[in-house]
């Protein structure tokens, strides 16, 4: 269970935190609730029912910073598989944001980075869910890295690039 006070990732609303468990009466039933402040939106609050499986499912703790570290240095071996079919693309990929996944939001990252640079290289752009999901997969994945690692967005990918050539330097 969390507590007040705690910094959490709740389902696709990102990094939150709990600033208090109350009771309420929703519908005429009284249930004990998180109320959550989404840290990219201040004006927001989430009402979030403690003792549910499916909102349980949602929250988690969020990564330590040698968790990040450990993640970033797994990256280059994370397999990417295009998936052909945009539907079942599309459904997998519905999943994979879903969970919050981070090594499958990285090699959902990492096809569509693959597939759009050859997209590219035929003058074409990805299809618009596809961009839509590759933002979504990074605004996930990003969001947390920053908040733990306490840098700004544009000091993020140079970091992960810094981080991955000196894991490669140990590895030679």
């Amino acid at each position: 269970m969390f507590k007040v006070n705690d910094t959490i990732m709740y389902g696709t609303q990102g990094i939150c935190k709990i600033v208090e468990i109350t009771e309420k009466d929703f519908m005429g039933s009284k249930k004990e609730y998180y109320v959550l402040k989404p840290m990219n939106d201040k004006a927001a609050t989430l009402f979030a029912p403690v003792n549910n499986a499916k909102t349980g499912g949602k929250m988690r703790r969020i990564l330590s910073e040698e968790e990040i570290h450990q993640l970033i240095e797994s990256m280059p071996g994370e397999e990417a598989n295009w998936i052909p079919n945009e539907n079942e693309r599309k459904e997998c990929y519905k999943r994979i944001i879903a969970s919050g996944d981070h090594v499958e939001l990285i090699k959902m990252i990492k096809a569509l980075y693959i597939h759009k640079q050859e997209r590219e290289a035929e003058g074409k752009h990805l299809y618009l869910s596809d961009e839509r999901f590759f933002k979504e997969a990074e605004r996930i994945l990003y969001d947390e890295f920053q908040y733990v690692l306490n840098i700004q967005r544009d000091e993020l990918l140079p970091f992960i690039f810094t981080r991955l050539t000196n894991s490669q330097d140990v590895i030679q």
